[in-house]
């Protein structure tokens, strides 16, 4: 009698827990908007466990490998993007066809061939642009025309919609979501077909291979930017990892890891603060947010590629570094040679050295330089300013025709500008990003001509070079006003803070008031001084140590990493781009 009850609950039992494993399954493998994969959830690294596991069994043989992390990084994708993993899919097997017609004509180089290897690059090219120029631009050339044009007509997310239609999400069809990583995939998967073209890589011998370059998912959503000739190599190459290299992954991971700490914690308490309400500070608050916010932004981003380095040199692919301690810079120049090195690499190597370099303009400089014309019509919403552009334009060509040093000047620095105004509108489609470009265009001109001229160009005293340190830190963090906020206003608002309530008075109160705040960004900043060399040692002792000493240290750190969260970490800042 008592068996007979027993059997039918037991059954309950197993249903009910059942139910609960499919739920809970359902719940890991579903798309969530509020909560993408990001490498500071604890799910993340189970996931990566998880994901270590599987790659234990398939390390050794490259095309099982391939396909295994190709798998694991659509679903990494899905998790941090949802639906927008069809656009990757798409970038991923067009720009595979289009490489292997390339790739076609460079084996055979018969009669037109290279007629026939422009246009499927041209097509390549037009391609990527047109998805990404709709993704990051086609909402703002709406309300923008509406704008000049008087109009009210209301924007419609034909991608939205689609979504909405076949995969039950609820996105709004009005506005427009940016697809996580947009950016960088597509600047991924451009370099592979240019470089083809240029025969500078090798053709990858599948589609799964070329899915898994572009896709890799340490450095799918927010770099560093991988070009072909620097990676596809290594898709063929055996797997191979020394402890030492172990533990300078370990590292980097750590690194990383400590680095998001500072800067969400410094952004939550301080930071955040000032861009926000900037008139309820003083100048000397409102110029310590200014550079603690330029440590903020690189501990955030070197944060994440350190994190994305070490995941990779785990699974036995390298990537190149991103960044290299760029406040130690002692110019523009050597600023930007340090700095997000992926991409600013990229801007030059695909944009910069094609529009003609440092050598002249070309006709693709002043088509970009219509470009950014037109973007500043829109930004307006007068149509005026496209009559001034267009007499400014008309004035400089005459003054250029008759002074010959006006058209060298203008011929040598024009992709300069250029190339830091298409940089500034790649981060958005505001008159912030461009004033911020081209600040940084401006900064880099003055620099080159300061060369010719300067006292200190030789100068190797200490306390010169840490001068020009500060003034190089100073005039980043300068143009990092138009970057950080929101708007005209609040720019406005901080200069008006610095100019007429600077504070000095209250200096020792604000020190004593921010104490720990501003003791991190002292410490931040004077870390990231410490020489190389010494950094060097650091690294490879850690990696030195037994595989029990390095475990127990890292699990203590991350221990504690987690201890010291004062709430749920928050997103990457380059993520937004």
């Amino acid at each position: 009698m008592v068996i007979l009850w027993a059997k039918p609950y037991s059954n309950r039992i197993t249903i009910t827990l059942k139910n609960k494993v499919i739920e809970l399954l359902k719940q890991i493998t579903a798309y969530s908007q509020d909560k993408p994969l990001l490498f500071t959830h604890l799910f993340f690294w189970a996931f990566f466990l998880l994901v270590l596991f599987g790659y234990s069994f398939v390390y050794k043989k490259s095309k099982s490998r391939t396909i295994y992390l190709l798998a694991v990084s659509l679903f990494f994708y899905f998790k941090t993007s949802g639906v927008f993993v069809l656009l990757l899919l798409f970038t991923i097997l067009s720009d595979y066809y289009w490489g292997k017609r390339i790739d076609k004509e460079n084996r055979e180089a018969g009669e037109g061939s290279e007629k026939r290897k422009k246009i499927f690059l041209t097509i390549s090219v037009l391609l990527n642009l047109s998805l990404l120029c709709y993704f990051k631009y086609s909402y703002f050339f709406h309300e923008s025309t509406n704008q000049i044009l008087g109009t009210d007509k209301n924007f419609f997310n034909h991608f939205t919609h689609f979504s909405n239609t076949f995969f039950g999400t609820e996105f709004r069809v009005d506005k427009l979501l940016l697809p996580v990583g947009v950016s960088f995939f597509t600047f991924q998967s451009l370099s592979y077909t240019i470089d083809l073209y240029r025969a500078k890589t090798q053709s990858v011998k599948s589609v799964f291979d070329y899915g898994f370059f572009v896709c890799f998912f340490p450095h799918l959503v927010a770099g560093p930017i991988v070009k072909a000739h620097d990676f596809i190599h290594q898709i063929y190459e055996p797997y191979k990892l020394s402890k030492q290299e172990f533990g300078i992954a370990l590292f980097w991971i750590l690194n990383g890891f400590g680095k998001k700490i500072v800067a969400d914690y410094i952004a939550m308490n301080y930071i955040d603060r000032i861009f926000h309400n900037p008139n309820y500070y003083s100048g000397v608050e409102v110029i310590i947010g200014i550079f603690g916010y330029s440590l903020q932004i690189y501990m955030d981003f070197s944060g994440y590629t350190d994190i994305a380095i070490g995941l990779a040199l785990i699974l036995g692919y390298r990537l190149k570094t991103n960044f290299n301690s760029p406040y130690k810079a002692t110019s523009t120049s050597e600023f930007w040679k340090r700095w997000h090195i992926s991409l600013s690499s990229w801007l030059q190597e695909y944009l910069y050295f094609p529009l003609g370099g440092n050598k002249k303009g070309t006709i693709g400089s002043y088509i970009a330089i219509a470009v950014i014309a037109l973007f500043m019509v829109l930004l307006s919403g007068k149509i005026w300013l496209l009559y001034v552009l267009i007499a400014l334009a008309v004035l400089l060509i005459l003054i250029a025709r008759f002074i010959p040093t006006v058209k060298q000047n203008i011929n040598t620095n024009i992709n300069i500008m250029v190339t830091m105004l298409l940089g500034g509108l790649w981060h958005g489609s505001s008159w912030l990003f461009l004033i911020w470009g081209g600040l940084n265009g401006l900064g880099l001109i003055i620099h080159k001509f300061w060369k010719k001229i300067s006292p200190f160009k030789d100068e190797n005293n200490l306390g010169v070079k840490f001068g020009l340190m500060i003034f190089t830190l100073s005039f980043i963090s300068f143009t990092r006003i138009f970057f950080r906020s929101a708007d005209m206003e609040t720019v406005n608002m901080i200069f008006y803070r610095i100019g007429h309530f600077f504070g000095i008075d209250q200096l020792w109160q604000i020190i004593i008031g921010y104490k720990f705040v501003f003791s991190i960004i002292l410490i931040g900043y004077l870390i990231h001084w410490i020489p190389e060399n010494i950094k060097v040692k650091y690294r490879y002792w850690f990696a030195s140590q037994s595989y029990v000493v390095m475990g127990v240290i890292f699990l203590v750190t991350i221990f504690a990493i987690y201890q010291l969260m004062s709430g749920e970490m928050q997103p990457f800042i380059y993520f937004q781009f």
